[in-house]
């Protein structure tokens, strides 16, 4: 099977669902000629024309809410935020507009918006452009979250999300645009809501998500001699694919949840409530959490690392976790 980049299979669904799909457009800021921040519109605009590739002004307040009302007029917006902390400039529009609409009007209107945007740290960007704050929209009814971590399920995913009729916040992470990948050339989608298990394993599970998965699966490598773990991506963050999870943990009898963002108020501490409250009886020890220090995010490359778990710190925590003897 062919390989490409993460940006490429982004690139290819939403190419591929604009050609399907008259009613797809995409709008945000320098997404024409330029091709977005991190390329993913390159050349689109090309085949598309500005009509259906928008280059908006620095407001994503407005064309946040001219997304909205596109949607409810039958359309199928894809807004790009160039980093997802500039999210938060429309927040109102995404929380108190696009998530309850749907609801408020009984059905009468649909609301089948992609929200895309990139965040996580690791290029220096400092903090107001590297931060993890998935959790916020985790935290909202009716907005669906997907943080993808393969090309496969990028663009996998974001096709479905296209083709959604709710609200789905999709967000990559800066540093796997570059990974390549096995993508099929056919059509195909991968259902939202539904975990992948990366690596089978017996003595541990290991749930993570987008960047982590990488470094999760070379620390389960490395310790392969002494554990044998599996490690679950969660891929949809909204609906959790808890069931997996469950089944898992059934079966190793010990959990650890790792997250770039900061652990308070994070996605792992709600995942562990729910296996706490589920099946705390196969637990043979706490659910550990390893996640990104409670800190802004530094500018200096080094600090930044220290900010984030690495493969250092995972293999440390696990060894300790698991009361390990490193052969």
């Amino acid at each position: 099977m062919r390989k490409i980049t993460y940006a490429e299979a982004l690139r290819e669904a939403i190419k591929e669902e604009m050609e399907r799909d008259h009613n797809v457009f995409c709008l945000g800021e320098d997404i024409g000629l330029h091709g977005g921040v991190f390329q993913v519109t390159r050349g689109l605009s090309d085949i598309f024309g500005k009509d259906r590739i928008r280059n908006t002004p620095i407001s994503e307040l407005g064309f946040t809410g001219l997304a909205i009302g596109a949607a409810m007029k039958g359309l199928r917006p894809i807004v790009e935020y160039m980093y997802i902390d500039f999210s938060f400039l429309a927040l109102d529009q995404i929380f108190n507009q696009a998530a309850k609409l749907r609801y408020m009007t009984g059905g009468q209107v649909q609301i089948p918006i992609v929200f895309r945007t990139q965040g996580g740290a690791g290029r220096s960007n400092a903090g107001q452009h590297s931060q993890s704050p998935e959790a916020l929209f985790c935290h909202i009814p009716g907005l669906k979250v997907i943080m993808p971590s393969s090309p496969y399920d990028a663009k996998g995913t974001l096709k479905a999300a296209i083709r959604d009729n709710n609200p789905v916040v999709f967000i990559e992470h800066k540093l796997l645009y570059s990974r390549e990948g096995e993508v099929p050339e056919n059509d195909y989608i991968v259902p939202i809501g539904k975990a992948d298990i990366k690596r089978k394993g017996t003595n541990l599970t290991i749930a993570t998500y987008s960047n982590m998965v990488y470094r999760v699966l070379s620390v389960a490598e490395k310790l392969k001699e002494e554990v044998d773990i599996e490690v679950i991506d969660l891929r949809t963050l909204v609906p959790i694919d808890i069931k997996t999870l469950i089944d898992s943990v059934k079966k190793t009898n010990k959990l650890v949840i790792v997250q770039e963002a900061v652990r308070r108020g994070g996605v792992a501490s709600d995942i562990s409530s729910q296996i706490v409250e589920k099946i705390f009886d196969y637990l043979d020890s706490p659910v550990k959490i390893i996640s990104g220090e409670n800190t802004i995010i530094p500018y200096a490359h080094n600090l930044e690392l220290m900010a984030i778990p690495g493969e250092e710190l995972l293999e440390r925590e696990i060894i300790e976790f698991l009361n390990l003897k490193k052969v």
